[in-house]
């Protein structure tokens, strides 16, 4: 971690609680899908000077003064982007994955338009059409679900779908879907009916550019994705999306759904834009499917129940019905033995959303650490471990203290 002696000396209460916060970090094993560890370089870039600049506009359009050096700082970000991601059009100004999202359809929608998604306990996304959500509040979303018995997304059914519906955009990308998707087929389908074609891939942007997933960037209209989760970036999004649409998409996000952009966040991503670009990068994309695979293959020969059979990314989502447990207990269970992950919905799950019947793992801050298969099969046996025993205090305090023992030999990037 970087060194904070003025903030120690300043604030020792908050101090306390981060110091708290990085032990955690280094002694417990991360398996959140949408986590990751961030580089020294990518944390020291968020802590510097340009968090003290104001800059609402673009790059030599800016509605403030003072900026010509910032200016430098975001277009050395779009321009990595453009490389790592073959785009035409960057956007790195987007504070989040959702604000991001609902700049898109803000660019390329009126409010009740028709957009295609996938459902959310089929793995989709909050963003892609919930009613509780914006996009669901805003837009007339139809859904299409995964295969009952394949767990899989059945294009026909999606092409069916899309051509009763007719709908102005088709989202493709997901936050539990643990498949490869079929970019090309996608987008067949939206040629068909004349939608729009819109990609999310936040959970797997960081595979995309290691080149061990497809990428959707050259074939798409729009792409948006997180910059942290796979991609090992600061907390942040961007959008990629065909030069014709490049105005529509940056009004949409300044002005229309921001204000100024924060100069030090997109620092860092120009940062780890920089670290994605080093052929490294794609090593650490190849083990974090490795270990993905490897997880699914010593889980299932527990007789865990993996939705739609196995994974082609950095996650997957376990029925805990196979165990007689809830995806909640699961996942405090998980936690007082060291491993933290998040309980999920499964395919028509029966169980209500914050007692949901799955828990969601991710590989990728494991590979980030240098785990391999070894210590993959190590975990899953702990985490099974850890389900045989639920209430047995004494027994997870023992699975808690061997699995700080195998983090401390593998220290976390920024620690």
């Amino acid at each position: 971690m970087l060194n904070y002696d003025n903030l120690s000396q300043q604030d020792p209460e908050l101090y306390k609680i981060i110091s708290e916060e990085k032990e955690r970090q280094e002694n417990e094993i991360e398996m959140i899908a949408s986590e990751n560890y961030v580089s020294k370089p990518v944390l020291e870039a968020m802590g510097t000077i340009l968090t003290n600049k104001y800059s609402e506009g673009y790059p030599k359009k800016r509605y403030y003064g003072g900026n010509q050096i910032i200016d430098r700082v975001e277009e050395l970000a779009k321009d990595r982007a453009k490389k790592l991601f073959e785009a035409e059009h960057v956007n790195v100004q987007p504070l989040s994955g959702s604000p991001a999202n609902a700049a898109v359809y803000f660019a390329f929608l009126n409010p009740g338009d028709k957009v295609l998604g996938l459902k959310l306990d089929h793995g989709g996304h909050l963003s892609h059409g919930h009613p509780v959500n914006f996009s669901g509040m805003l837009y007339n979303f139809v859904q299409h679900e995964v295969n009952v018995e394949t767990g899989k997304i059945d294009m026909d059914e999606v092409r069916e779908i899309a051509h009763k519906e007719k709908p102005k955009m088709i989202v493709a990308g997901y936050s539990a879907y643990s498949r490869e998707i079929d970019w090309q087929e996608f987008k067949k389908i939206a040629d068909e009916v004349g939608a729009y074609t819109f990609a999310d891939i936040a959970h797997t942007a960081g595979l995309i550019a290691g080149k061990q997933m497809n990428n959707p960037v050259p074939l798409f209209d729009v792409v948006s994705t997180t910059t942290h989760k796979t991609l090992r970036g600061p907390r942040g999004a961007m959008i990629m999306c065909k030069e014709k649409y490049a105005k529509d998409i940056d009004k949409a996000v300044f002005p229309g759904m921001q204000g100024g952009p924060h100069d030090h966040i997109n620092a860092a991503k120009a940062v780890a834009f920089g670290e994605a670009l080093n052929p490294e990068f794609s090593k650490y994309a190849r083990q974090v499917i490795i270990n993905a695979k490897t997880l699914v293959q010593k889980l299932k020969s527990l007789e865990y129940k993996i939705i739609s059979g196995g994974t082609d990314n950095h996650l997957m989502v376990v029925d805990m019905n196979s165990k007689n447990v809830t995806g909640k207990d699961a996942e405090q269970t998980l936690e007082k033995a060291g491993i933290s992950v998040n309980r999920s919905t499964i395919p028509n799950d029966p169980n209500p959303p914050m007692k949901p019947s799955g828990i969601r793992l991710g590989t990728q801050a494991l590979a980030s650490r240098g785990m391999k298969e070894k210590e993959i099969e190590l975990i899953a046996k702990y985490i099974d471990e850890a389900i045989t025993n639920i209430g047995k205090e004494e027994k997870l305090d023992g699975i808690r203290g061997e699995v700080k023992n195998l983090c401390q030999k593998f220290p976390i990037p920024s620690a």
